[in-house]
């Protein structure tokens, strides 16, 4: 059901980087992407595709980890990804993406849920770096990174308490997300 695979579908930051994921998968979640909704259906977005362990370095040492655990770096060697999808703009399609890099992201990673994998999007990169690092034409901009492997952490939806909605670990590293409850949401007007 949807509900099993969005509930699960949660930013992992930790996993079993000895579990290798395939670059055939990977294209599959691209595929995912491909069929969804598009803006004008200009389809504007491109990807390029990491399963090797020097380029995922690569990747890695471009991206800023969880921003609210000030005392974590990311994870370390061991638990990092085993595959990424850096998700691009092809300027020579359009300008602008509107919202097809959201959509698009989530069906890939609802496709690596069903999958029994699991990813965290990332916005903090450093961006010239990644696109000196991976040769990047000009006409392509970076939009986002996508982590994905197999997690090895446990990620648990919680009731926002007192206005937080920092997600936080506890002394088990049970990686708590605070949530808003739908009556929260839906205004009554």
């Amino acid at each position: 059901m949807i509900l099993d695979l969005i509930s699960k579908n949660r930013s992992y930051r930790r996993f079993d980087q000895t579990f290798e994921i395939t670059e055939t998968q990977l294209r599959d979640f691209i595929d995912l992407a491909r069929l969804s909704a598009s803006g004008r259906n200009a389809q504007p977005l491109k990807y390029i595709l990491s399963v090797d362990r020097k380029k995922n370095g690569k990747i890695f040492s471009t991206l800023g980890w969880a921003a609210y655990l000030k005392d974590w770096d990311g994870p370390v060697e061991g638990e990092r990804p085993s595959a990424y999808i850096v998700q691009l703009l092809d300027t020579s399609i359009g300008a602008n993406f509107f919202c097809d890099d959201g959509i698009a992201m989530q069906s890939i990673l609802l496709g690596a849920v069903e999958a029994g994998l699991g990813g965290c999007i990332f916005r903090t990169i450093n961006k010239p770096t990644l696109m000196e690092l991976l040769c990047i034409p000009d006409q392509y901009q970076i939009i986002n990174v996508i982590a994905l492997g197999k997690p090895i952490e446990k990620v648990v939806i919680d009731e926002i308490k007192d206005g937080d909605f920092k997600y936080w670990r506890d002394e088990n590293g049970v990686h708590h997300v605070p949530k808003r409850t739908v009556d929260e949401l839906v205004l009554g007007l």
